[in-house]
């Protein structure tokens, strides 16, 4: 991640490779900001002929390589395009594509704009926006390549306050803008991460030093830990690995807090779906599968260091769903924490039944909110593609709540019902409930209908990221290929309106 540094000064006066500004696309022509403009006539040229000779749009993300012929200590010039609709959300993708147009290691120059957004987007606002930009766009996982990639990277990032912009909450808004790139490129690089490199005992000694060095509490439930609660689901998906599974449980509890929250994150390190075996093309993204859990850390790690006056209680469930002679099997039955059965009708529907287990333990503390987070169902996909998550839960206000959030940090949430009447698809012959409905009727829905019978009726919320924690493809803005970080910065927005 690069690394940002707030000054006062001229674009032209900034000592780096490349200076950028942004422009708005009109009716006719683009429209440069106020900050734009003023750069154009220290360099002495005229922008507006300059983007009309190179056929300059400024569509979300488009980027125009404008030299400054010596008139400015950056030898180059970026304009880069807000699209038609300028809000937080476009300014933070217009970075990114910032970051992957600049040359890798380069320092580069970024006046906040401002204007061009509404005036309800503050100027903190504004700067976390670019901070984020540039963070998530200049992203790259090459832990592993023994040659350096073409990949994004950048050095030193300067952040300018354009006109009327007060330092001081240019200042802040960068802070928080760090604090949240990082959570996200955490949970990237724990998603991207081999299998190999993170089964459940050394992703739960991982997530204990992250967390210790956040100044949260952690506490590892082993094997003989989960046997002796009578934690079923995580052991029973967990048996069929030689590496045991975990239950990791990060609590932030800053003085004053009035309300607790807990998050729970689905943490299957690696899917081969059990004795209902996945095909080897099914399996080649699952290293994925514990993006949830990698998200749950992550933000509580973040709201630390936030500071944020809400105690919260991150619950990972870490398992391996492996094939062996000891793995569970179709038809067993599973009994979870608090005593509820559960028949088995599917081992490749295993993150269910981890989450189960998480989720009545954390409704014990008799927390204000649940919120779950987990690449729960393919369904997802299929209903919702890769760019919006599933939501569904017991509570209108806290859904609302969290729609509202992942709205301003502009990522995908859609609210999906939970109707009574599929209930009975859960229902079993030999034990309290299954751990599938019919076929492929539903299938999110009635994933989401049985985590609810784990919630003992605390104001809970399930967010399914299948589609979205994982881009095979990457946007050219803010995500490469790999893990996207999906859901970070919805819980800390959301965590901002809890705390005291």
């Amino acid at each position: 991640m690069p690394t940002f540094a707030f000054r006062k000064q001229a674009p032209e006066a900034a000592v780096v490779a490349t200076v950028v500004v942004f422009a708005v696309k009109g009716e006719d022509q683009p429209e440069l900001g106020t900050d734009a403009q003023a750069l154009g006539r220290a360099l002495d040229v005229n922008l507006d002929s300059e983007l009309e000779a190179l056929h300059y749009d400024a569509k979300l993300g488009a980027v125009a390589r404008i030299p400054t012929r010596g008139k400015a200590k950056a030898p180059l010039a970026l304009v880069v395009g807000l699209g038609s609709t300028p809000d937080a959300g476009a300014l933070r993708k217009a970075c990114g594509a910032a970051a992957r147009a600049a040359s890798k290691d380069e320092d580069l120059a970024v006046v906040v704009p401002g204007d061009l957004l509404s005036d309800d987007v503050g100027a903190a606002a504004r700067a976390q926006a670019v901070t984020e930009g540039f963070a998530l766009g200049s992203y790259a996982f090459t832990t592993y390549r023994t040659k350096a990639p073409e990949a994004p990277g950048l050095g030193e990032v300067v952040v300018l306050a354009g006109e009327g912009l007060k330092p001081a909450e240019i200042k802040n808004g960068i802070s928080a803008g760090e604090v949240t790139s990082e959570a996200v490129c955490l949970t990237r690089d724990l998603v991207n991460e081999p299998p190999a490199g993170k089964r459940p005992p050394a992703f739960a000694e991982h997530a204990r030093q992250l967390a210790k060095d956040a100044g949260c509490k952690v506490t590892i439930h082993d094997e003989k830990a989960l046997i002796a609660g009578g934690f079923g689901g995580i052991l029973g998906v967990g048996q069929g690995s030689d590496e045991p599974p975990r239950l990791v449980e990060v609590s932030h509890a800053p003085r004053g807090a009035n309300r607790h929250v807990v998050l729970v994150g689905k943490g299957i390190t690696f899917d081969t779906g059990g004795v209902s075996l996945k095909p080897t093309s099914g399996m080649a993204t699952m290293k994925m599968d514990m993006a949830g859990a990698a998200t749950a850390l992550a933000t509580v790690i973040a709201a630390a260091r936030l500071g944020l006056k809400v105690k919260i209680t991150a619950l990972l469930p870490l398992a391996e769903n492996m094939v062996s002679g000891d793995a569970y099997r179709v038809s067993d039955v599973l009994t979870h924490r608090g005593g509820k059965t559960v028949e088995v009708m599917n081992t490749d529907a295993e993150g269910r039944l981890v989450m189960a287990d998480a989720l009545a333990y954390g409704a014990e503390s008799e927390p204000h909110a649940m919120v779950d987070i987990a690449t729960l169902t393919g369904a997802q996909l299929v209903a919702l593609g890769g760019k919006i998550a599933g939501l569904m839960g017991s509570d209108d206000e806290l859904l609302a709540a969290l729609e509202q959030a992942a709205d301003q940090v502009d990522e995908g949430l859609w609210r999906l019902p939970l109707p009574e009447q599929y209930r009975e698809h859960l229902d079993s012959d030999v034990a309290d409930l299954k751990n599938t409905g019919k076929g492929r009727e539903a299938g999110t829905i009635v994933a989401g209908l049985f985590l609810k019978e784990f919630t003992a009726g605390r104001s809970w919320a399930h967010l399914d990221i299948a589609g979205p924690a994982y881009d095979e493809k990457g946007d050219g803005k803010l995500e490469g290929k790999g893990g996207t970080g999906m859901g970070v910065r919805t819980l800390l927005r959301w965590l901002e309106t809890q705390a005291a």
